[in-house]
């Protein structure tokens, strides 16, 4: 059937009239003349030369997805032949930065004396994010980018304060996804509820909100109205008869800490103030501070450096050995192994900011497994001048929980000719000692293979003397935060003998950390621990050093 259609030309003219009012990309494809014409604006958008071009298929191929760009010419010369008249298919089209972009992209077949003439259609973009909020009732991400914009490059005073739902996945957990929402659009109306007039408010991903206030306003004005808003969060959940008891976090970025006051930047830096509120506990407001992200961001270079380490062999780490003594006769026996980390950016790096990385990526099983392999070579090499020598090795909670560490640490025994009397695994005093039975079930299998324990850190504050039954370590470590109390206060001091005495009745061994003057030498004895370890006696080194310093000295 024939069609009363407009020229190609005319259809041109239409989409140029319209373009600057719509956000969807329409067009025309002349398949008679092998010509394709665009909005303008898709030309900003994607990575095509020009928004009107011919041989439309070798210039499609320039910037659509790659994997994508067969099954688009295959539809495509359905069309061309006659054998389909409308074309409706997804894919992916390059930006202008070189991101694949998921598109929409429907067009409708025009024929001419029973023969294609052009397809008009439209471009839309089904990944962008909507510009309204259904579910809340308030405008979306896309809105409040295009709101930002208006402004730039600079903004009035005032701040962003970014909102979101602490532990909300909990609730569409158990109530229900649409019960979440219903959360969502009550949080939305507590919010709202809580503006001044002028202040914008935006529903962003998943839970969260942000408040825009550009009267002018400071931090103390930020802090109170989050204040408001977690007042009206709490009356909502008392009035829904705690059916969803939940708190809500933000994060305040103030528009005079901004030096760039572009929207990812933006973004970005109110994601992070959002992100450490919560780290911080949650149920709180956190105010950006220049510092604070600068520490984030090194962090998050050092994981990276880490990460990086580890996959060249352990490039960077070394492993140190500090003395440990027989307290009466001040004689060596043993050494603690401990693990250090340089870089050429930062110089050594603390074992402070590096150990919690470790865990919290689960690189400290490789890098543990690593430096269980170098106390062990040190301890057979160090036994050719002192039979009986042992070797202290920190083992973490999550090497514990997360690999095999039982059988590690007795193959490497064998592996080096070690007696399982002569390792001793040092494991932190934690509360996850007692939360969990596998961590006691581990911790017997290794002593049955004949490995010593030790409870490191004991007198810190999770102390707790039933693990002394519990666990039945062979050696309690006295934190050296405990013992440099215990030197210069009485009560402390009291505190100490009595816990020394309570480790001797119970057939076990105490070591006392952290001693570093003659003085706290000389009080320390009067407690008669078993062994002893500190600066005073000698500092963490490496193998040769410490062979040289301290093997030798002994043997």
């Amino acid at each position: 059937m024939e069609q009363n259609h407009i020229t190609v030309q005319q259809l041109c003219q239409t989409i140029d009239l319209i373009h600057t009012c719509i956000d969807d990309y329409p067009y025309v494809y002349d398949l008679v003349n092998d010509y394709y014409y665009i909005s303008p604006d898709a030309a900003k958008r994607f990575a095509m030369s020009s928004h009107s071009f011919h041989d439309v298929v070798e210039n499609l191929r320039a910037f659509v997805y790659p994997s994508d760009f067969e099954a688009l010419q295959k539809d495509l010369a359905e069309v061309l032949s006659g054998v389909k008249d409308t074309h409706n298919m997804q894919y992916r089209m390059m930006n202008t930065d070189g991101e694949p972009i998921w598109i929409n992209c429907r067009g409708h077949l025009v024929t001419e004396n029973g023969k294609p003439s052009y397809m008009v259609g439209c471009i839309n973009e089904i990944g962008k994010r909507q510009k309204a909020d259904n579910i809340s009732g308030l405008l979306g991400e896309s809105s409040l980018r295009s709101y930002l914009e208006e402004f730039s490059p600079f903004f009035p005073s005032g701040y962003l304060l970014r909102l979101g739902i602490d532990d909300f996945k909990g609730i569409n957990e158990k109530l229900g996804v649409e019960y979440g929402d219903h959360i969502l659009k009550k949080t939305a109306e507590c919010i709202s509820s809580c503006l001044y007039p002028g202040q914008q408010l935006y529903r962003l991903v998943a839970d969260e909100f942000m408040i825009l206030d550009f009267l002018g306003d400071g931090l103390e004005h930020a802090i109170n109205l989050y204040k408001n808003v977690r007042t009206t969060i709490d009356q909502f959940v008392e009035s829904n008869h705690y059916e969803a008891v939940f708190t809500i976090s933000g994060g305040v970025l103030e528009n005079s800490s901004l030096d760039d006051f572009s929207f990812s930047d933006i973004m970005k830096l109110s994601e992070y103030a959002l992100n450490e509120a919560k780290r911080r506990g949650k149920n709180q407001c956190y105010s950006f501070v220049l510092e604070d992200y600068e520490q984030y961001l090194k962090r998050r270079h050092l994981k990276q450096i880490i990460r990086q380490a580890v996959c060249n062999n352990y490039e960077g780490f070394q492993a140190y050995f500090q003395p440990l003594f027989h307290a009466d006769s001040h004689t060596l026996y043993g050494a603690e192994t401990l693990m250090r980390f340089y870089t050429p950016e930062y110089g050594m790096v603390s074992p402070g900011d590096f150990i919690p990385i470790l865990e919290e990526t689960g690189l400290i099983i490789p890098l543990g497994r690593w430096i269980l392999h170098q106390a062990l070579f040190a301890c057979k090499h160090i036994q050719q001048w002192i039979p009986d020598f042992q070797i202290n090795v920190n083992v973490s909670y999550i090497q514990i929980m997360k690999s095999n560490i039982i059988s590690e640490i007795v193959s490497a025994a064998e592996q080096y000719e070690i007696h399982p009397s002569r390792v001793v695994i040092e494991i932190t005093e934690s509360g996850k000692l007692e939360s969990d039975v596998h961590f006691s079930k581990i911790w017997d299998k290794l002593k049955s293979n004949g490995i010593r324990l030790a409870l490191d850190d004991f007198g810190t504050g999770y102390s707790n003397f039933h693990y002394l039954n519990d666990l039945q370590p062979d050696v309690i470590k006295i934190d050296r935060s405990f013992t440099a109390k215990a030197m210069v206060n009485e009560y402390e001091y009291n505190l100490l003998s009595l816990m020394s005495g309570l480790v001797h009745d119970l057939k076990l061994k105490i070591c006392i950390e952290g001693i570093e003057t003659e003085e706290e030498h000389n009080r320390m004895l009067d407690l008669k621990p078993d062994y002893s370890q500190g600066f005073y006696y000698g500092r963490p080194c490496p193998l040769i050093d410490f062979i040289e310093q301290f093997v030798k000295m002994s043997s």
